[in-house]
């Protein structure tokens, strides 16, 4: 009974793979058959082609002349060291006295001639700006009056325009703290500027610069601002 029940089951199998077999080398030729016929429609209807120009021009170059090999000197010659000092052997007296300086020995027309007296051209330090020594300087002490005389000295038409400018002035100041002549120290690029400066610095009071305690009269510089406040 076993072997009678194998026997129709082993024909089943050998006629389904038989029809597989015949079917798949059916769909294998008829698929190689699509697949040539569509490569032909595609090799016919297929847009033709066309290369594009990549062509490019070659810059031209230019030879371009080294120049010269530069020689490097040589490298100076070492400096010697000095030679090691010797601390020579002297015999020194000790015991040296100097010589008494009398007129005899030096007479009166062989000295030099005493200073010549400066004349007071000379000293006079109000002739021009100079340096004075002092230890203490001098105060300005009409602040308020300064200001007032600036708003009066400023020139309308420099005020209207909107410039100003700085005016550094020189003052000469005696001892007792009266100015006795100004000058300009650096102009301001204005004449009308630098002359209402001068106007202004006249009017300045000062306290006595003193050097050490005396009263002396100096040389200083301050400098006068004009400036439109908006």
């Amino acid at each position: 009974m076993a072997a009678q029940r194998a026997t129709p089951q082993t024909g089943y199998a050998d006629g389904e793979y038989a029809r597989l077999k015949r079917r798949s080398r059916s769909v294998f030729w008829s698929s190689m058959i699509l697949a040539t016929g569509l490569h032909f429609l595609a090799f016919a209807f297929w847009p033709e082609l066309a290369t594009e120009d990549f062509s490019f021009a070659a810059t031209e170059f230019t030879a371009i002349d080294l120049p010269p090999t530069v020689e490097v000197p040589p490298p100076p010659e070492a400096i010697a060291r000095p030679a090691t000092p010797i601390i020579a052997t002297a015999d020194v007296d000790e015991d040296i006295t100097i010589a008494p300086t009398t007129f005899e020995d030096n007479p009166v027309e062989h000295l030099p001639p005493p200073p010549s007296e400066v004349s007071e051209e000379a000293t006079d330090i109000a002739a021009h700006p100079t340096f004075t020594p002092f230890t203490v300087a001098p105060r300005i002490l009409n602040r308020e009056e300064i200001v007032k005389a600036m708003l009066e000295s400023y020139p309308p038409l420099l005020r209207q325009s909107g410039i100003g400018g700085l005016v550094q002035v020189y003052f000469f100041i005696d001892e007792n703290g009266i100015v006795q002549t100004t000058r300009v120290n650096r102009s301001s690029g204005y004449e009308s500027l630098d002359q209402a400066a001068i106007n202004v610095a006249n009017l300045y009071r000062f306290s006595p610069a003193l050097n050490r305690d005396a009263r002396v009269p100096v040389w200083v510089s301050f400098p006068i601002e004009f400036r439109v406040i908006r």
